[in-house]
């Protein structure tokens, strides 16, 4: 039970930070789009991560230091296009922009841009992969425990995002608020992006 808890606290403490995935979900789930499929493959993507981390993939990755570069060069191109969009939306976006008066994206869209913010972003791999992995060796002997508790907070975290995004709805029910908040993601994505080609 120690070690389902530690893994849970630790896998709860390393998501818990908004970053470019946990402001799609929060995004997503205020317009009330695709927010089960989502969530399912936010929570899916840190449970494989997190598993490949428990049996050793950190080792990988240091032998190989190209796949961080690819990630790292690969997301801050991915934030940055990301960033332009969400400028753009919030300077020509003038109309009412209730959640559910929303022209609905294609899931595929959806999905693929997921994706993007979760497997092109290095900082994943560190949290999820490297250090979560290298913590887990103190569990050895309850091991499996432990990465059930990581897996389960990632679960937690993310359909508690999505799902209770919407009693913010009334507020996002004003264009302005809305815009502000594309002004916000724009210039997190933009933040992020930098300091992925700065390091």
């Amino acid at each position: 039970m120690t070690a389902y808890i530690s893994g849970f606290a630790l896998g709860l403490s390393l998501i818990l930070a908004i970053g470019a995935q946990n402001a799609f979900v929060l995004k997503q789930g205020l317009k009330k789009q695709h927010v089960f499929l989502v969530c399912s493959l936010c929570a899916f993507s840190d449970a494989i991560l997190i598993t490949f981390g428990v049996l050793g993939f950190s080792t990988l990755i240091e032998q190989y230091p190209w796949v961080e570069k690819i990630a790292r060069y690969g997301g801050a191109i991915f934030l940055i296009v990301y960033a332009a969009m969400s400028f753009y939306s919030a300077y020509s976006q003038t109309h009412s922009l209730i959640p559910s008066d929303n022209a609905p994206e294609s899931a595929l869209k959806v999905t693929l841009i997921c994706l993007g913010f979760t497997w092109l972003n290095p900082h994943v791999y560190l949290d999820t992969v490297v250090f979560l992995g290298s913590v887990s060796t103190q569990f050895s002997a309850n091991i499996d425990a432990f990465t059930l508790g990581a897996v389960s907070a990632s679960f937690v975290f993310f359909y508690s995002l999505g799902f209770g995004s919407r009693f913010l709805i009334p507020v996002f029910e004003k264009p302005r608020a809305w815009q502000i908040l594309e002004v916000v993601i724009g210039v997190m994505m933009l933040t992020l992006a930098i300091k992925l080609l700065l390091q």
